[in-house]
């Protein structure tokens, strides 16, 4: 009974806030470094088996991907609050309607990307200065992923949908399975058939459409709480937009982001293989560092959606602060590793020294702001939980496109030298760093005189007169 109760949806408007959100997180936090397997696993084996200009091809294409991407993230990201807030009210009829419209609105997107996405590779990796010699593998494994982007959209819509419904194992169970697909498919196409760069791309596609399946399968076996036939299906103007204005802001925050990073992908892109390779190596780990600020800020979502849902407002700002001291700690724990271990793991991807020793630096620049962004990502899932997705999406601006670029580029500018003719790269660490500090003060001043503090302190006043 109590391995099925695991696997089931889990109701975060009972108990203490504190064991629900840690219970939900873990098994998301152990998802998310599953989901980071697919690219570092891709990065370790291309690196190893082809080389540092392979390494660097699979890095270059990465903000590229992200872009194109982002606006479908938010809107999984609108789904799993709407789901949460419809869980929590235990409105049947609304979490069918959901339900249904957010996998017809994937069906949709994935079309659009599937056609798009092709069309656009070349002229963007062109218009980001990408090196002559890794252009080819850049194209190559962006043309394959976007084909089968099916895969990913439905995945990350359905494991949304499930985490939504408080059911973190079950995504868990499916994403770590086709993790180890991935690894083992990287070996074969790589090492064994030799396809290189576009073999890597094969091999994730392969994996998440693999999971995607699953997470369908194990919807399709919770009627017990929604519907899904034909007419939950079918879109509903009124559900679609919600969706859609809830997720917009998300996406737009992504999309932000990833734009941030193809800008300054073009600046390390002037920099030379050399950097670009360092940088990739370094982002990979970061992947892992940040994991567990994105598993707290996303169980923050849900479980903030739930309660909001539920009428319970006492226990979101008793999760807020119980999960924001949680997920500073692990932060702390995680800057300690990389400020003492980051050489070794940084050998894990190549065994050129000028490599560890350039990513090494500049990890010790970037690692306290691990601590910032931990405040930063839970905070904002609490907004976006409450239904404010709009103050995230400006702090993300505000951090990017005001401060991260042009502090990068002026650095870069300032830094230029015989031996760094387009600037120092420590320029791209110490804006991130100075990024994730000022999105750590606005979150909190936000939070603290914001739309969501207010619908706290309203519905908190509201449960003290019923």
């Amino acid at each position: 009974m109590r391995l099925k109760e695991l696997f089931s949806a889990r109701d975060m408007t009972q108990g203490a806030p504190w064991q629900r959100i840690l219970e939900f997180s873990v098994p998301m936090l152990l998802g998310n470094i599953a989901q980071q397997l697919y690219n570092t696993a891709d990065s370790v084996i291309v690196g190893l088996y082809v080389g540092d200009n392979a390494l660097a091809a699979v890095g270059s294409a990465g903000p590229i991907l992200n872009l194109l991407l982002a606006l479908f993230v938010g809107l999984s990201t609108g789904a799993g609050i709407v789901v949460s807030q419809s869980f929590g009210a235990r409105d049947r009829q609304g979490l069918s309607c959901s339900i249904g419209n957010c996998i017809s609105l994937t069906m949709a997107a994935a079309a659009v990307i599937m056609l798009v996405g092709p069309l656009i590779t070349r002229p963007m990796l062109e218009l980001l200065d990408t090196p002559a010699s890794i252009i080819n593998w850049c194209t190559d494994y962006l043309n394959i992923f976007f084909w089968g982007v099916a895969g990913f959209f439905f995945y990350n819509m359905l494991s949304g949908i499930l985490r939504g419904l408080g059911d973190s194992v079950s995504a868990l169970g499916f994403l770590l399975l086709a993790a180890a697909l991935n690894v083992v498919l990287d070996l074969v196409f790589v090492a064994k058939l030799g396809m290189g760069v576009p073999g890597v791309a094969l091999a994730t596609v392969i994996a998440q459409g693999i999971s995607a399946v699953f997470c369908f399968l194990k919807l399709l076996k919770m009627s017990d709480y929604f519907e899904l036939n034909l007419s939950t299906l079918r879109l509903n103007r009124q559900m679609s937009m919600r969706i859609i204005r809830i997720g917009v802001p998300s996406g737009i925050t992504q999309a932000i982001i990833s734009m941030s990073m193809m800008v300054v992908q073009s600046l390390t892109n002037s920099m030379g293989e050399m950097v670009i390779a360092a940088n990739v190596i370094l982002m990979r780990v970061d992947g892992f560092a940040m994991m567990p600020n994105f598993s707290f800020g996303q169980a923050m979502s849900v479980y903030a959606g739930q309660n909001v849902g539920a009428g319970k407002w006492d226990r979101v700002s008793q999760g807020t602060k119980q999960g924001g001291l949680i997920a500073v700690s692990f932060a702390a724990i995680i800057v300690a590793v990389l400020l003492l271990f980051n050489t070794f793991l940084f050998g894990i991807f190549t065994q050129t020294e000028a490599l560890i020793d350039l990513a090494s630096h500049m990890m010790n620049i970037m690692a306290v702001g691990y601590i910032a962004m931990s405040v930063t990502q839970v905070l904002g899932g609490v907004m976006r939980g409450c239904g404010d997705t709009v103050t995230p999406m400006w702090i993300s601006m505000i951090t990017t496109l005001v401060l991260r670029i042009p502090v990068a580029y002026a650095m870069a500018a300032l830094t230029r030298s015989e031996a760094w003719p387009h600037g120092h790269p420590f320029s791209l660490s110490t804006s991130l760093l100075i990024s994730w500090t000022a999105g750590m003060v606005l979150s909190l001043a936000f939070y603290c005189w914001g739309k969501a503090r207010k619908a706290i302190l309203q519905g908190m006043e509201l449960q003290k007169g019923a």
